[in-house]
């Protein structure tokens, strides 16, 4: 073979070579959760960011003190997930995740939180915080929180949820809910009001879970919601009580 010709076919191996391993990292970069952590304290921030990072399929894009440096820092990161200390100095993890949201509508937001401090974490999950976590807990239950919300889900006690529920049923009915929604989109809120994640919304359906989650987006923009808890409350505020199954009357 003539050497310049050999050349030449070495230098287009190695070009698809670079490809390949480019389009791998670029998948990785997508499949991977990305979190940011708003935390005034070092040591609960270091330690929060490390174990992001040490954990397989997450990334630590931002780890901010104050609520202040989070608006600046997270709409240019653009993390996934954003693990959030409901008391901060200065402006409160309440309303960094208001003014986050109002940027970022898809963020999803967990409050960190040292008890349960029930009136302040409703405020947040009116907010449009996702869910909760308490500071105290492991790091499994950390993750575990993580990952729920990325599959559709809201870490939080039945208690909360109550609040949340009840503060739609308390009031006016809303009949337009059956007018703004698909027939695709009833039935997938339907289920979401019964219980069921994503998964198993999607096996009742026959669809993936990924187009669940896309169809969940698009009812919450109409809804002007901004979670499943939400979602499902005013789904129920729109239906005759009788159609309430005692499991979710009950919370």
């Amino acid at each position: 073979m003539c050497p310049m010709l050999a050349d030449v076919i070495l230098n287009k191996l190695g070009e698809s070579s670079d490809l390949s391993a480019s389009l791998a990292h670029n998948e990785k970069q997508v499949l991977m959760t990305k979190v940011a952590i708003v935390e005034d304290n070092p040591t609960l921030r270091r330690y929060l960011a490390k174990l992001i990072g040490d954990t397989p399929g997450y990334s630590c894009v931002c780890a901010c003190g104050s609520a202040e440096e989070a608006c600046k820092v997270i709409p240019v990161q653009l993390p996934d997930v954003v693990l959030m200390d409901i008391h901060l100095p200065g402006e409160s993890g309440i309303v960094c995740t208001a003014r986050l949201r109002e940027k970022l509508p898809h963020l999803q937001v967990i409050m960190l939180t040292v008890y349960k401090d029930i009136k302040m974490i409703f405020q947040a999950l009116k907010a449009g915080a996702c869910g909760y976590v308490l500071k105290r807990s492991d790091e499994k239950e950390i993750l575990a929180a993580i990952a729920e919300v990325r599959s559709g889900g809201a870490p939080m006690t039945s208690e909360i949820a109550r609040m949340v529920v009840r503060s739609f049923l308390e009031a006016p009915a809303d009949r337009s809910v059956t007018e703004q929604l698909s027939a695709r989109e009833m039935e997938i809120l339907a289920l979401l009001a019964e219980g069921l994640s994503n998964k198993e919304i999607g096996v009742q359906l026959h669809i993936s879970s990924t187009t669940v989650r896309t169809h969940l987006m698009h009812i919450y923009e109409k809804l002007h919601v901004r979670c499943r808890t939400e979602a499902a409350a005013k789904y129920l505020r729109s239906k005759p009580s009788e159609t309430i199954r005692p499991a979710l009357a009950s919370g």
